[in-house]
C-alpha cells in the first residue's frame, strides 16, 4: 500500500517514515504543499497524510484542488490547531479524518487502517484473471496446482498486473506506482520482480503468463490448454 507524506517539519516526516515503513507501507515524502500536489495529482496512492501549515501552498489548499481535479484519494490531515472550528473547515475542504498534534503513533496506523479500509469497501479480497487468485488480505496467490505467498513488492505489482489484465504496463508505469515519483532505485528492478513473479507462476503450475515487449513494458496474459 503507497502513500504520501506531506510535511515539512523534518524530524516528524523521518518518524513518520520510520513507522510507517515498518508497517509494511511504501512511502514517498515531500516538504512543500506545491509538491505535494504535484504528487497527489498522480492518483497514484492509497492514502495521504497532509500538514496543514505546509510552505507555499496550505494542506488545505492542496486537499481542495485534489477534490476539484476529481482525486478521491482518502486524506488525513495533521494540525497543530484543536479548535473545531478548524476541524471543520479541514473537512469541508475535502479531508477524510484528523488528527492533532501530537499525536500517537498507534493511533495515527489505526486512523490510516480505518481510512484505507473504507476506500476500499468496493475491492473484492480476492482477485481473479484465468486459474489464478490473489488473496490482498494475506498476499497468497494460487492456482490449481499450488499457493504461495508473496513478498510486499511481489504482491504490488501483480495486483497491478491482475487489475489491468491482457494490457501492457510500461516499466515507468510500474516504478512510478510501486517504488514512488522520488526513489532512487534502478529501473531493472521491474524485471528482477518480474522474474520473481514468473517463477512463483510455474511453481504453482498456473498458465497465466507475463509477456514481456522488449524495451516497453509486460501484459498479464493467460493461456487456456
Amino acid at each position: 500500500m503507497r502513500l504520501l507524506v506531506a510535511e515539512d517539519e523534518r524530524e516528524l516526516s523521518n518518524a513518520l517514515f520510520a513507522v510507517l515503513r515498518h508497517n509494511n507501507y511504501s512511502i514517498d515524502r515531500v516538504f512543500s504543499g506545491s509538491e505535494a500536489l504535484d504528487f497527489a495529482m498522480t492518483g497514484n496512492y492509497d492514502g495521504v497524510i497532509m500538514d496543514i501549515m505546509m510552505p507555499g501552498m496550505s494542506g488545505l489548499d492542496v486537499v481542495k484542488e485534489m477534490r476539484n481535479g476529481g482525486i478521491s484519494t482518502p486524506v488525513l490531515i495533521l494540525t497543530a490547531k484543536s479548535e473545531i472550528e478548524d476541524k471543520i473547515i479541514g473537512l469541508d475542504a475535502g479531508a477524510d479524518d484528523y488528527m492533532t498534534k501530537p499525536f500517537s503513533m498507534n493511533e495515527l496506523l489505526a486512523r490510516l487502517r480505518a481510512l484505507t479500509r473504507r476506500s476500499s469497501d468496493y475491492a473484492p479480497a480476492e482477485l481473479k484473471f484465468g486459474d489464478l487468485t490473489l488473496n490482498r488480505a494475506n498476499f497468497e496467490l494460487s492456482a490449481e496446482n499450488g499457493a504461495i505467498r508473496l513478498g510486499n513488492k511481489e504482491f504490488q505489482m501483480m495486483e497491478y498486473l491482475m487489475c489491468n489484465p491482457n494490457t501492457l504496463i510500461s516499466t515507468e508505469k510500474f516504478m512510478e506506482k510501486i517504488w514512488g515519483c522520488n526513489t532512487d532505485t534502478e529501473i531493472n528492478v521491474v524485471w528482477v520482480y518480474i522474474s520473481y513473479l514468473r517463477r512463483k507462476l510455474l511453481k504453482i503450475g498456473s498458465g497465466v503468463t507475463i509477456r514481456a515487449s522488449r524495451g516497453i513494458g509486460y501484459t498479464l496474459q493467460y493461456n487456456d490448454v
